[in-house]
């Protein structure tokens, strides 16, 4: 039997006032005469988004939820230009800790999926550098928490540019550019324009990147339809990980915007997927991609709860039959 685990992203729709992304403006932050105060006031801000974050793991905790997706803003205005002078991981030692700690405890898997504008691909240098800059401030993150970076990043290849070729090509090229330690925080995914389950396994193979798959995705952007073929070769990109193999899960909003996330997780669509590698591997952490976040996952195991070729382990894991 191949055992299922749930997750879902960022926030809870359950718990009130418990955002882990609040920020503040660098307009906002400049209007601060006093610069060392408004240093302290970004350095509340931060501690106030982790721990928030740490109420959200006790709240997954309590949910047997082992599977969450931090959000990339706990440090607002980290990498800014302005503002390289900051030490911002000093003062953030001990919270950051205690959300590592809370983690391991509860053996929790943690891990990023960094916002749309970090892109290795980039014809721009410029915007490699801040990518990497970027990716820096994540393994930072993960370090102060005492989580091995080790595939803890899901990315998308980046910018088509309207050449396929040339873009992952392009990617080849600036991957050598990346520091080692960042290449090994990395998984990319198959996305639902640009970059098909296809294209993302010729990179993974080649550079040796975990897949995360994205059933999704595939729907709705592949020229190859039956995935399936491809599932083995999806599989062996985790043969060197210490992690499970991850993949996503969504459902259209609708016909006409099929590429939109939908509130829930179309239960249906989601086992056909699952019937499909039933059995090829012994564990896969599903992370749940849907609008009403927690919500969704509390939802897609009530109805699991009905299913017989479901058998329920927890309340967000089941076994696969």
């Amino acid at each position: 039997m191949t055992k299922i685990r749930l997750g879902y992203v960022a926030m809870s729709m359950e718990l009130q006032n418990a955002s882990p992304s609040q920020t503040m403006t660098y307009a906002r932050f400049s209007q601060i005469e006093d610069r060392g105060a408004a240093l302290r006031k970004l350095e509340r801000i931060a501690k106030s988004n982790l721990e928030n974050t740490l109420r959200l793991l006790r709240h997954n905790a309590a949910h047997d939820i082992h599977f969450y997706r931090m959000t990339s803003r706990l440090i607002p205005l980290a990498n800014h230009k302005e503002l390289l002078d900051w030490k911002y991981m000093l003062p953030l030692k001990e919270s950051l800790r205690e959300v590592g700690d809370f983690a391991k405890k509860h053996k929790m898997r943690l891990d990023f999926h960094p916002d749309h504008f970090v892109l290795i691909n980039s014809p721009k240098d410029e915007v490699l550098k801040n990518t990497i800059q970027t990716l820096q401030l994540h393994y930072k993150i993960l370090k102060g928490m005492n989580i091995d970076p080790v595939h803890r990043c899901v990315m998308h290849v980046g910018g088509n540019y309207k050449e396929t070729d040339v873009a992952l090509e392009r990617f080849v090229h600036n991957w050598m550019y990346v520091p080692h330690r960042l290449q090994e925080m990395i998984m990319l995914e198959n996305d639902d324009t640009s970059f098909t389950l296809e294209d993302t396994l010729y990179l993974c193979e080649k550079l040796g990147i975990p897949l995360v798959f994205d059933y999704h995705h595939h729907l709705a952007h592949h020229k190859n339809e039956n995935w399936q073929e491809n599932w083995e070769r999806v599989v062996s990109t985790w043969s060197h990980s210490p992690l499970p193999l991850k993949i996503h899960i969504s459902s259209p909003k609708s016909e006409k915007e099929f590429r939109h996330h939908a509130d829930y997780v179309d239960p249906d669509l989601f086992f056909r997927f699952l019937n499909g590698i039933k059995g090829s591997v012994s564990q896969v952490d599903c992370m749940i991609e849907a609008k009403r976040k927690d919500e969704a996952l509390f939802q897609l195991m009530r109805n699991i709860k009905e299913r017989k070729e479901a058998e329920v382990i927890d309340g967000a894991s089941f076994y696969l039959k």
